[in-house]
């Protein structure tokens, strides 16, 4: 099909977002904490090295079998390829500027910055316990948050003991910070 005929979504080129992921805030650092960028390193070069290498060989081959308007694998391979390309360029612009910032530094302290673990109670004693981490590597299911996300811009700063506002769709609800911890600088990090 002649690419005329194909509609694009609009921003299908937008490599500074992923889907799914909130914009990091115009003029900041992408914050990661070592394992995060070593994730997100590996991706990349994963891609680089062997899976986009495997898929430019399939496009190659199904190239050569004649008519291109039909052929499943060339089709499929260039959108494929499309997407690894996408996917390599976003990779590179996040670890372009990545700021990585180790929590254990941090250790034994009780004020709450990039990569503290926080267990927190609302008014009705309810306790919670979260992670902030980077953009690229939160994880909301394990409890991981971004340092963009309402829950850590109001945490962050404070000490163990303080109350701090937390405005939700509700209104502004007021949370206890009952304990900070901090992975001991050798503790294996996940």
């Amino acid at each position: 099909m002649n690419k005329a005929f194909v509609k694009e979504a609009e921003n299908a080129d937008d490599d500074d977002q992923a889907p799914g992921l909130p914009p990091l805030p115009p003029g900041t650092r992408n914050y990661l904490t070592p394992q995060g960028w070593r994730r997100l390193r590996e991706e990349l070069m994963t891609l680089l090295d062997a899976e986009r290498p495997k898929v430019v060989e399939v496009v190659s081959w199904a190239a050569k079998n004649g008519d291109r308007s039909e052929n499943g694998d060339y089709l499929y391979g260039k959108k494929r390829l499309r997407e690894i390309d996408r996917r390599i360029r976003f990779l590179t612009k996040r670890l372009d500027i990545a700021e990585v910032a180790d929590p254990s530094a941090h250790h034994g302290k009780d004020q709450i910055f990039f990569g503290a673990t926080v267990t927190y109670a609302n008014a009705a004693g309810q306790q919670r316990t979260v992670t902030i981490k980077g953009i690229d590597e939160a994880d909301s299911l394990h409890g991981e948050v971004s340092w963009i996300s309402p829950i850590a811009r109001a945490l962050l700063k404070a000490r163990e003991g303080d109350e701090v506002p937390l405005v939700s769709p509700g209104g502004i609800e007021k949370i206890d910070i009952v304990e900070v911890r901090y992975p001991a600088p050798d503790e294996p990090k996940r």
